[in-house]
């Protein structure tokens, strides 16, 4: 199964990073450093300061902040990025059920440890090989490599959440498996090197964003529900 595969690649501890670096960058990170050090003892320094540089920008990618969850009442942006889409009349893939889309683009810069958008239970969750076509393309929703999960949460409400590679990634990586309970604002994956997240939400959500807002996983408010719904 795809969520024991997930799992057995990533260790648990990875929900919990108390690292400032996420824990699958630290090899790049470690790897850079150690060709720097080698280099600099052949006498190749400058080759040993590229090595560097790359080594201070891998770190620089993966990095972790810690972030407080805000309180109940909204739903969280996934991912730190721009919003580059909102669609209403826009189809689950993993249900089909018609709600608004809103896609969120995460550039070369941004923080690229994913979050959990609300809490609830992994009741699903489909990876689908597929393009590296860049990912602010709207056909990347359907032709790139992406990995969905179907949160679930306390009143049967289902919120569907896609993680898509971009032009430049080259691997989705989950930390969570179906039949979880999830929190929100936890850590559950990450997607290497600039990507996209795509959030299926209810119909009747209040979109609390804007095209060309810039956003903070597990920060920023995407949407909220009237209130008795």
């Amino acid at each position: 199964m795809l969520e024991d595969i997930f799992k057995a690649r990533i260790p648990e501890h990875n929900i919990n990073n108390t690292l400032p670096i996420a824990r699958p960058g630290l090899v790049f990170v470690l790897i850079g450093l150690a060709m720097t050090l080698l280099l600099r003892l052949f006498g190749l320094n400058v080759a040993s300061d590229v090595f560097f540089v790359l080594s201070a920008y891998t770190a620089y990618f993966f990095r972790d902040p810690d972030r407080p969850t805000p309180p109940e009442g909204f739903g969280l942006s996934p991912c730190d990025g721009r919003v580059i889409r909102i669609e209403p009349g826009a189809r689950s893939p993993l249900t089909g059920a018609e709600g608004i889309k809103v896609s969120i683009f995460m550039n070369l810069f941004s923080v690229h440890v994913n979050r959990l958008p609300v809490s609830g239970r992994l009741i699903r969750q489909e990876y689908h090989r597929g393009s590296f076509v860049n990912a602010s393309f709207d056909k990347a929703s359907d032709k790139n490599e992406r990995n969905a999960l179907l949160i679930e949460e306390g009143d049967g409400t289902q919120i569907t959440v896609v993680q898509i590679a971009g032009l430049i990634a080259r691997r989705i990586v989950s930390w969570v498996a179906v039949g979880q309970k999830l929190s929100r604002g936890q850590r559950f994956g990450m997607i290497r090197f600039g990507s996209r997240l795509d959030l299926y939400l209810p119909p009747d959500s209040e979109i609390m964003v804007a095209l060309g807002q810039r956003v903070s996983a597990g920060w920023s408010p995407v949407w909220r529900l009237p209130v008795g719904a």
